[in-house]
C-alpha cells in the first residue's frame, strides 16, 4: 500500500530540522496531514579493540531524561564523505582516532516521521589521541566488555535504537565469524 502525497506545506526550517506538514492520500482515497521532520544524515562507529571491548559514551538524554551507554554519532556536513565524517565524530566525542572504518549498517531509526538515516562504521583497533573536542556529549567515555552488551540492554542501560541496532548487528557478526 503506497501513500500519495500532494503537497508539504514547511512549519519550522533550521540548519539541524526542516518540519514539513504534508496532504498525503491513503489508497482507499481518504486525505490525512502528516508531520515530515527531515535531517541530515548522521554517521557513527562501532570502534572495539583487540580485548574484545566497545568504545562506548555514558549520555544523558534530556529530552527523555534517560542515561545510557551509546556508540558514537552525530551529523555529516554537506558533502562529507561519510566514513570521514564517522571517523571525525569518534574523535570529536571519545578522543579516539579510529583504525580503518569499513561500513557496518545503515539505520532508520523513525522512519514513519523522519528521514533520519544513520551511516555506521566499523573500527577494530583505535589510537588515543587527547581528550575528547566536544566534552559536553557524555559524563564518561569507556572501553566495555562486548560481552556485556545484552545485559547492559537488559537492564536498559543500551536503549538508543541506533546503538542497539549497531551494537546487536556487531555481536551477530562477531559470532558468525568466531572459529
Amino acid at each position: 500500500m503506497r501513500w500519495t502525497v500532494h503537497s508539504e506545506k514547511p512549519l519550522y526550517v533550521d540548519p539541524w530540522l526542516d518540519i514539513q506538514l504534508a496532504d498525503v492520500e491513503l489508497p482507499d482515497g481518504r486525505h490525512l496531514e502528516h508531520r515530515v521532520i527531515r535531517t541530515p544524515p548522521g554517521a557513527g562507529a562501532v570502534v572495539t579493540d583487540g580485548r574484545k571491548r566497545v568504545l562506548l559514551l555514558w549520555r544523558h538524554r534530556f529530552i527523555t531524561d534517560t542515561w545510557g551507554w551509546e556508540i558514537p554519532v552525530g551529523k555529516a556536513e554537506p558533502g562529507e564523505n561519510l566514513a570521514a565524517a564517522a571517523a571525525r565524530e569518534v574523535e570529536e566525542e571519545t578522543g579516539w582516532r579510529p583504525g580503518p572504518l569499513r561500513p557496518l549498517l545503515r539505520v532508520e531509526p523513525t522512519p514513519g516521521i523522519s528521514t533520519s538515516v544513520h551511516h555506521l562504521y566499523r573500527a577494530d583497533t583505535a589510537t588515543r589521541i587527547g581528550e575528547p573536542e566536544d566534552d559536553f556529549e557524555s559524563s564518561r567515555i569507556e572501553w566495555v566488555p562486548l560481552d556485556t552488551v545484552q545485559s547492559l540492554i537488559s537492564t536498559g542501560q543500551i536503549s538508543s535504537g541506533t546503538t542497539l541496532a549497531a551494537l546487536l548487528y556487531t555481536l551477530a557478526q562477531d559470532s558468525t565469524s568466531s572459529p
